[in-house]
């Protein structure tokens, strides 16, 4: 790719550089002293904002140097998050929720509220993907499909695979077997590394699993798989990756954070024009980042579904995986905080409430946020705690009361 402006002048210059930020306002980037910055990502499409942020060179116009580097799975990357190996990176945005609560530790490890969502990467774009074999349940928005569900899989007891526990595909996965009437606590759920469900369902390990693209795209083309929901179906617009990082990196080295949220910024409103999305897919698609063909990554990018399982295609006009949309995709709400730890509540996965809005305030960088996107004259949202509704059953939850979400059935 042909280096920009930008950092073409920070290759060549010294301490200081002017650069053109997303939103089309001026900083001043003070010198290059510990200005290494190693973020983590997973091989997943969505880390697109981070590994086209260091593509494009908008790293390098802040004069930052930023490693970009390949993590074997969520708990690796929670590990290496923890023990300061890495300063952040493209992480479920609810996994720091699930260590301050326990539920994504090792047992015997104490619970840590240090890791912090200092913004969202992307919305929507995830999927449950289903054997062939179980092809008769159809699509999860068709009249009857959940009952299908529940029939099917009470009989069958499959084996269910998501990512990562109480991660953001664990409670897709959880939250529609809820929906069908499920019992969950008769079906084995088990964590897989994202780019080893393929294989995993090719091999009969697994009958179904919750994981973000292009895998369910992966498993339609090899023909083993069908999608039965794109998570954009079950909450429209929800949080997915968040840019996570560790409590040293926000507390000691603030100004270089708020330098790596500018630049991910300005390739978040790159990837969101979708003319720019088939060389995103190109760039994104080699072995070193998500190492899956391009051509079934740009399909479901730009919102053109092939769905397997004789399921007619599905096309999205606004709800396919997005990672601007105005401002709307990347400021941290702590609403969100609480729905996710409404539904550990509400699975069963813990066994009383936690300190839901502590823990959100906590974890939940939103001055940070702000502050930012003040600078990069990038617009925020107003409704960080206000009510919203998740489409699969029709439920409107509201941050400032949940517990009624928490004990529902």
């Amino acid at each position: 790719m042909t280096p920009t402006a930008g950092s073409l002048l920070s290759a060549c210059g010294g301490g200081d550089a002017r650069t053109t930020t997303a939103g089309g306002s001026a900083s001043t980037v003070a010198g290059k002293s510990n200005r290494k910055v190693k973020l983590g990502f997973i091989a997943l499409t969505d880390c697109a904002s981070i590994v086209m942020a260091k593509e494009l060179g908008y790293f390098a116009e802040r004069d930052l140097d930023v490693s970009v580097e390949k993590q074997a799975s969520w708990p690796a990357t929670r590990d290496n998050l923890l023990n300061n190996q890495i300063d952040g990176g493209h992480v479920l945005f609810s996994m720091p929720f699930s260590v301050a609560t326990g539920i994504g530790l090792a047992a015997g490890s104490a619970q840590s509220q240090a890791l912090k969502v200092a913004m969202v990467l992307n919305n929507n774009g995830q999927a449950i993907t289903l054997n062939k074999a179980f092809a008769e349940v159809g699509y999860a928005l068709d009249p009857g499909s959940l009952a299908k569900v529940k029939s099917l899989l009470e009989a069958k007891s499959p084996e269910l695979a998501m990512t990562f526990p109480g991660g953001t595909h664990d409670t897709w996965l959880r939250y529609w077997l809820k929906a069908a009437k499920v019992d969950i606590s008769k079906l084995s759920i088990k964590a897989v590394p994202p780019p080893n469900m393929v294989a995993n369902m090719e091999a009969n390990a697994i009958d179904g699993y919750c994981v973000g693209e292009p895998w369910g795209a992966v498993a339609v083309k090899k023909g083993i798989g069908f999608t039965h929901l794109n998570t954009q179906d079950l909450w429209k617009h929800h949080p997915e990756k968040a840019l996570v990082v560790t409590e040293k990196f926000a507390t000691e080295r603030p100004d270089v954070l708020k330098d790596v949220m500018a630049a991910v910024l300005k390739a978040s409103v790159w990837l969101d024009n979708l003319g720019n999305r088939k060389e995103a897919a190109k760039a994104i698609g080699v072995e070193g980042y998500v190492n899956a063909p391009a051509a079934e990554i740009e399909s479901r990018l730009l919102g053109i579904y092939d769905m397997g399982g004789g399921i007619p295609a599905r096309t999205y006009r606004d709800d396919y995986m997005t990672f601007y949309r105005g401002g709307e995709v990347n400021a941290p709400r702590r609403g969100h905080a609480i729905w996710f730890m409404s539904q550990y509540r509400r699975f069963g996965l813990l066994k009383e409430d936690p300190p839901y809005q502590q823990i959100a305030d906590s974890i939940i960088l939103r001055d940070l946020y702000e502050e930012v996107a003040a600078a990069e004259n990038i617009p925020v949202p107003d409704d960080d705690m206000k009510p919203f509704q998740v489409q699969l059953d029709n439920v409107t939850f509201d941050p400032a009361a949940p517990l009624p979400e928490a004990t529902r059935v």
